[in-house]
């Protein structure tokens, strides 16, 4: 059974305008599927990420995976993690497994799974391709403001006036 929809917009554009920035990584290729290491009944691991430095003005980051093509209004968030001291310009493979394996003062926001942790892919069987957006989101501030009990919603919306930019990779993934 396909679940036929329109495509949801990409939802970066639809914010306040930043500076952008380069995010690479050893484990998703841009416009590309992902691996069953990052397919939550698989290997349910976080990528390596690696980014440029922030604009000037960069005290933090946050980095977010973000599926707008979830069969609810509001998407699904997958891995929301805040601030990451201003220094750090990488997260290894697995970094998002706790805050244990986090640099020190960053954390994890609970996913839509309901868990800090980074949550896989997982698109019900037979949907459209499903988009993953891996975002890092340079901040103005040493600390966003939220603490573990925010949701992915404040953050996006603390995130709305505190991004100086933005750095986006895209995978795919379907059933």
């Amino acid at each position: 059974m396909s679940l036929e929809r329109p495509v949801s917009p990409d939802p970066y554009p639809l914010l306040p305008a930043v500076a952008s920035f380069t995010v690479t990584s050893n484990d998703v290729i841009d416009g590309q599927p992902l691996t069953e290491a990052q397919v939550h009944a698989a290997g349910n691991t976080s990528p390596e990420l690696s980014w440029e430095p922030g604009p000037e003005g960069t005290q933090s980051y946050v980095v977010t995976c973000f599926d707008p093509d979830a069969p609810t209004p509001s998407g699904f968030w997958h891995w929301v993690v805040v601030d990451i001291p201003a220094d750090v310009t990488s997260l290894p493979t697995g970094a998002g497994d706790s805050d244990d394996t986090l640099p020190d003062g960053a954390f994890h926001i609970r996913n839509d799974f309901g868990t800090a942790e980074f949550g896989g892919a997982a698109p019900p069987e037979g949907d459209q391709v499903h988009r993953y957006f891996f975002v890092v989101h340079a901040v103005k501030e040493s600390n966003l403001g939220v603490d573990s009990t925010a949701t992915p919603a404040v953050v996006s919306f603390n995130l709305a006036f505190k991004t100086l930019g933005r750095a986006i990779l895209t995978g795919t993934y379907a059933f």
